[in-house]
């Protein structure tokens, strides 16, 4: 399940539409909407590191043999540019983890 964080300044007055990112990096990364999560964060302040990007996203997933060093980075991207069709520019970051040391308990339905 890929979580992916977006980290927006309260300041930002451009809209982050959630429901169409989301499809895109489900058409990316080959994922389904109910196992792709984005979450937005207004946050007060960041440092500033020489980006001057509208968004910090920080996206975690399962990482899988196809998902090779390369395949990630070339995926990466293309999330930079589903943000830019958007008129965002973001920062992207990803961290992959093994299957077996994830763990999840959804509400009950």
């Amino acid at each position: 399940m890929p979580l992916v964080k977006i980290f927006a300044r309260h300041s930002l007055s451009k809209h982050i539409p959630l429901p169409a990112l989301q499809k895109s990096l489900c058409n990316i990364w080959g994922t389904k909407p109910n196992t792709t999560k984005l979450m937005l964060t207004r946050v007060e302040d960041w440092t500033d590191e020489s980006f001057s990007e509208d968004c910090y996203v920080d996206i975690r997933a399962k990482g899988t043999p196809e998902r090779t060093r390369e395949a990630v980075l070339i995926g990466m991207k293309k999330v930079q540019e589903a943000f830019a069709e958007q008129d965002l520019i973001a920062n992207i970051r990803l961290e992959t983890y093994e299957g077996e040391g994830y763990f999840h308990v959804p509400p009950s339905s």
